[in-house]
């Protein structure tokens, strides 16, 4: 009985805090997550008050991660991941190689730790938090771009090279069997061994077998028993895979919405476990703030800024380094930058057996703490300085202007593109859902397509529609998709707020141009007409005449 009132206390607490803090967060133009984190702190064990259960809420946020993952691979198909490989695994490899050279360095030259703690240590600054970067990527809506394919291959990587970490960190305490060479190698090749048999189960037994079993499910009519369903494949397969192959329960969850994601069951999942994800992410970050002890802060300050400084510029440089090494854009870089710029949950697994082993010092699990909830509340705003740091340095530096157009050939229409196309044509921004179905509906009328994906101006150029790969707010974008004989800018994005400017330096121009924008509500709607649009649409409502002219047919 007490410990289910300790539950309950603890999650009723957890929740109203981070309700409160969010709310707050939110009023003073912070990401809600800094509310959730400094909720944590409040019930934690290092504040006076009401202290939570440390223990039971770090379980819960488990699930959270669980359930975030499975979400995750049910929007990103196997292909996605494969076509990321040429620069997610040279890249992630070589970023946690220098990370970890960074923070173990730290420790080993100024602390004075030993080599295996300073190892740990730098291992721990090294992983970046799969749960905050989707959160952000989602909230952008750059999750299903190639940006954000890319972050998140990286993050799979990080998270397999995670899993051969934890096997092999008992060796630096002593306590494995691989104390010669031969072993060591005989643990490595097992390990391997096991993540690949798991990923093949996966792919190859799990690709039938799950979808098979909900169709079951979804037979008896009750969307109770599918939602039921959906939680208990995230959750089951994660566990057993841990269980089985010794891989991350995070990682088993993500293969398992993966092999889901082929099904006709992918969207009804995806919808019937958000509102889980999102409740049990919370919990997450209230877990990260429920560690933290501010005194570390007081006792520490020089070295919580080193650390900081690892995790926010070193990590940040030589990730974003390494990207325009692989021969990337500069926007990619800074995305996959920003993205890493944070740790997070297994720098936590991490501290924890390394603590358990008696490999880092009491003040290491403090320092990354600190680490992460700093970085984490700071990552939103490093996402938010993506596109300005973009144009800043295009617009002072020629080497920058010339290395974007290197790296970006298809920001320029081929030169066999026909000229038909060219002249009194229609430019469509956006090639999302709504771009595609514009695209179908006008049938064969000439048109250009201006897209920031780089995967889908590919499909579309081998398709044999003239696409421009860019931003539609600057004006070589514009160029090059000939806007100056265009008839209509049709735009089909669902954040509208840079439209008046595009739409200005459009018709700087072609002063002629007309535009149509979709709106998502009367204020838009109207702040877009003055902007000078000729033509909103208001999403609800166009789809209601729609839906009218259908039944009165």
């Amino acid at each position: 009985m007490h410990d289910g009132m300790t539950l309950i206390s603890t999650l009723a607490a957890a929740f109203g805090l981070a309700l409160v803090l969010g709310l707050l967060a939110q009023w003073a133009r912070l990401p809600a997550l800094v509310g959730y984190l400094l909720a944590g702190v409040l019930i934690g064990p290092h504040t006076p008050g009401f202290v939570g259960d440390v223990h039971l809420a770090q379980q819960l946020s488990e699930v959270g991660v669980m359930l975030l993952m499975f979400g995750v691979g049910l929007h990103f198909s196997v292909h996605d991941l494969v076509s990321v490989k040429g620069i997610a695994l040279p890249g992630a490899l070589v970023q946690m190689a220098a990370a970890t050279a960074m923070g173990g360095g730290l420790a080993y030259w100024w602390w004075g730790w030993n080599l295996g703690a300073a190892l740990v240590f730098g291992l721990a600054l090294s992983v970046a938090s799969t749960v905050v970067l989707l959160r952000a990527l989602e909230s952008r809506e750059l999750l299903h771009t190639g940006n954000g394919r890319i972050a998140v291959g990286w993050l799979v990587v990080e998270d397999l090279a995670m899993v051969l970490a934890l096997v092999l960190m008992p060796l630096l305490g002593g306590r494995g069997e691989g104390s010669t060479g031969g072993s060591l190698a005989v643990t490595i090749v097992t390990t391997l061994l096991a993540v690949a048999a798991f990923v093949a189960v996966m792919l190859v037994a799990g690709r039938r077998l799950l979808p098979w079993l909900l169709w079951q499910v979804n037979r008896t009519g009750s969307r109770e028993l599918f939602t039921l369903a959906t939680v208990a494949a995230a959750v089951g397969l994660a566990v057993g895979a841990a269980a089985l192959f010794g891989v991350s329960v995070a990682l088993g969850a993500f293969f398992a919405g993966l092999v889901l994601r082929e099904s006709a069951f992918s969207e009804r999942a995806a919808h019937e476990s958000l509102p889980l994800r999102d409740a049990f992410a919370v919990l997450f970050f209230v877990a990260v703030g429920m560690l933290f002890d501010p005194r570390v802060l007081v006792e520490q300050p020089l070295a919580v800024l080193a650390t900081l400084a690892v995790i926010l510029v070193g990590k940040t440089l030589a990730a974003g380094a390494l990207v325009l090494l692989l021969k990337y854009p500069l926007s990619t870089a800074l995305t996959v930058a920003v993205s890493l710029a944070q740790i997070g949950e297994f720098s936590f697994i991490l501290l924890s057996l390394g603590q358990s082993l008696n490999l880092v010092p009491p003040e290491a699990a403090s320092l990354v703490v600190a680490g992460a909830i700093v970085s984490i509340a700071l990552n939103p705003l490093w996402f938010s300085s993506i596109e300005p740091i973009r144009r800043f340095v295009l617009a002072r530096s020629a080497w920058a202007r010339k290395l974007e157009a290197r790296d970006d050939p298809l920001a320029e229409l081929p030169a066999d593109t026909p000229h038909s196309s060219l002249a009194g044509q229609i430019v469509l921004v956006g090639h999302g859902t709504l771009g595609t179905a514009l695209r179908t509906e006008l049938g064969g009328r000439p048109m250009v397509v201006i897209d920031r994906d780089r995967d889908v101006v590919e499909k579309l150029r081998a398709s044999g529609q003239a696409a421009v790969l860019g931003e539609a707010a600057e004006a070589m974008t514009l160029v090059q998709a000939h806007i100056a004989k265009a008839a209509w800018l049709l735009v089909a994005v669902s954040d509208v707020r840079g439209v008046p400017a595009m739409l200005d330096l459009a018709r700087q121009l072609n002063p002629e141009l007309r535009c149509a924008v979709v709106a998502h509500t009367r204020e838009e709607a109207q702040w877009l007409r003055d902007a000078g649009v000729n033509e909103v649409l208001r999403s609800q409502q166009a789809l209601a005449q729609a839906l009218a002219r259908v039944v009165a047919a």
